[in-house]
């Protein structure tokens, strides 16, 4: 795929844009005074591969959390702000690595080049953050109601208002609740200009229907070259939304630092206890930096063969099973052994 030349941004220690990697973000929704859990929960996803933090800053207490993740973790950190450029500006003064504010809700031109000029100073980049909700009412009823044009064009105002005062480390993202007109408001932002795009499917549901909805979302504008960063946007613990979001990216092929695991979904040949047998796999290699596509297999008909381009791979048979490498068969091994000698191949490879 040909993937959209956006400018490259450095966010403290990480680059997006350009050629750089697709990031993948999470936010923490521990309450903002609990530093303590704030803190814990930030290490669980540097642990489990986030590559930046957003928390919420909603008052003025709030802006102690900063120096505190940043003193625990090697992230970036975005503060999200809403309303009070101030909070921006302390947020700015206690180290953030990037500000997600909406420059159209924080008052007069006076205060949102306070927040430019602040930010400039310290190259800290500002992430614009639009969704169906924000929309202001003019462009409602211009649009007749919150559509991918009319939330492209909010974005681009509010880009306007920021390059009115010699800023231009910015980052957009333009989300709505319905996949495809957050397909479409993507799409239609990234002709408009060429600054970094955060995917996402803003309030897109629970584990299991909001991984489903930001797959087919965020995955389509990946597919198509689109997107800088991503968050899948669920309504569970973060660390399973930085899970989800580097799935997404493998099942692209967009990241290779790890192991791709391809399964069959079993069927009458199967003679082992297959499902809990790819779950095991799934989670000992979860952690597991090598680029490697491992093929977990019900039976040999669906193994070396069709399981070719595996570079390693196991197939159940009946009480025994078998390693395979590139198709070839290795050796046999009995079933209760299976995974500890896949393992222990990996481990050699």
């Amino acid at each position: 795929m040909e993937r959209r030349k956006a400018k490259q941004i450095k966010i403290g220690n990480l680059s997006i844009g350009g050629n750089e990697p697709i990031a993948v973000q999470s936010m923490l929704n521990r309450r903002s005074d609990d530093i303590e859990g704030s803190v814990a929960q930030a290490r669980q996803l540097e642990q489990a591969g986030c590559d930046l933090i957003r928390a919420a800053v909603p008052d003025r207490e709030a802006v102690r959390l900063i120096d505190a993740l940043k003193n625990a973790v090697n992230v970036p950190i975005v503060a999200d702000i809403h309303f009070d450029y101030r909070l921006a500006l302390e947020c700015v003064a206690a180290g953030v690595d990037k500000i997600r504010i909406n420059p159209g809700n924080i008052g007069s031109k006076d205060r949102v080049k306070a927040v430019a000029d602040a930010c400039a100073n310290a190259g800290v980049p500002i992430r614009i953050g639009v969704n169906s909700g924000s929309v202001e009412k003019p462009l409602l009823e211009k649009y007749g109601g919150p559509t991918p044009q009319a939330m492209a064009e909010s974005a681009m105002n509010h880009v306007r208002l920021l390059e009115e005062n010699d800023f231009s480390d910015i980052v957009i993202s333009i989300k709505s609740s319905g996949v495809q007109n957050t397909i479409a408001a993507y799409e239609t932002v990234a002709q408009m200009c060429d600054y970094p795009l955060h995917l996402g499917v803003t309030e897109a549901g629970t584990k299991y229907m909001g991984i489903l909805k930001s797959a087919v979302g965020i995955g389509s504008l990946l597919a198509h070259g689109i997107g800088d960063t991503i968050r899948v946007s669920l309504t569970d613990e973060p660390v399973e939304e930085v899970k989800a979001g580097i799935d997404i990216l493998k099942a692209l092929n967009l990241k290779k630092d790890c192991v791709e695991i391809v399964s069959c979904p079993t069927c009458g040949r199967t003679r082992i206890d297959m499902i809990p047998i790819a779950e095991q796999v799934a989670q000992r290699l979860a952690n597991c930096r090598k680029p490697l596509k491992v093929a977990v297999m019900g039976c040999a008909v669906n193994g070396p063969g069709e399981a070719r381009e595996a570079d390693i791979g196991i197939a159940g048979g009946d009480g025994c099973g078998i390693l395979f490498k590139k198709g070839e068969i290795i050796r046999k091994v009995k079933e209760e052994d299976l995974v500890e000698e896949l393992l222990k191949e990996i481990d050699l490879m």
